[in-house]
This record gives structure tokens, sequence and C-alpha cells, in this order.
């Protein structure tokens, strides 16, 4: 079992950076993937950045991609992700999931999520 806890995201300018983290509890974490997804309003909920249990593999979305970094560390129990150049279409919640499968990039392949964060991004 692995429960997850995402930081608090916030209200940023574009242009602007800010890093989400997400808490992990459980000793399955180091050998799990880690994945980041969003939903905005109205809308599906979309992934974003998937790494693997070692830190080897990464993977990302288009729109985020050059911008995002997906990042763990599994002595701490921690993933991050850290966004640099937000745009306003980077407003959504952003939500933390683990599960045992490589790398999956769809929600469904997830069995394991935090709360959810919301991140803002307006001038």
């Amino acid at each position: 079992q692995v429960q997850l806890v995402e930081s608090r995201g916030g209200l940023v300018q574009p242009g602007d950076s800010l890093r989400l983290s997400c808490a992990a509890s459980g000793r399955t974490f180091s050998s799990y993937t880690m994945a980041w997804f969003r939903q905005a309003p109205g809308k599906e909920r979309d992934f974003v950045a998937t790494i693997s249990w070692n830190g080897v593999r990464t993977y990302y979305a288009d729109s985020v991609k050059g911008r995002f970094t997906i990042s763990r560390d599994n002595a701490k129990n921690l993933g991050y992700l850290q966004m640099d150049s937000l745009k306003p279409d980077d407003t959504a919640v952003y939500y933390c999931a683990s599960d045992h499968s490589y790398v999956p990039q769809t929600p469904e392949d997830y069995h394991y999520w935090g709360q959810g964060t919301q991140v803002t991004v307006s001038s």
C-alpha cells in the first residue's frame, strides 16, 4: 500500500516556476513508478509526467516537455515536479500517482493517488 500527499500548490504568474512535492508512505514506494497528472475544470485527467522506480526512465506530455522536470528521492520517499515557464494553460489540479506497473501514462493504470493540489497561473 502507498499513501500519497501532495504539497500545496498556489497562485503564480505566467513565466514563474513552482515545485510540487509528493510525500509517500509505505515501504513499496521506492519500487513503484511515480507520475503526475492534472485536471482542469470540465476536462479529463491528463498525463503530465512519469518516472520509473529507479529514476532511469522519464516520460513527459508534449505540452510540458522542456518546461517540467519529474524526479524522486527514494531515500526520503519523496517525488517532485519542477514546473518552469508556467503558462495559464497549466492551471489545473495536480495529482501525484503511483503504481507497480512500469511507467504507464494513463490514469486507469494507477492504483494509488494523492488528494490533488491546485495550481493557478494567472497575471
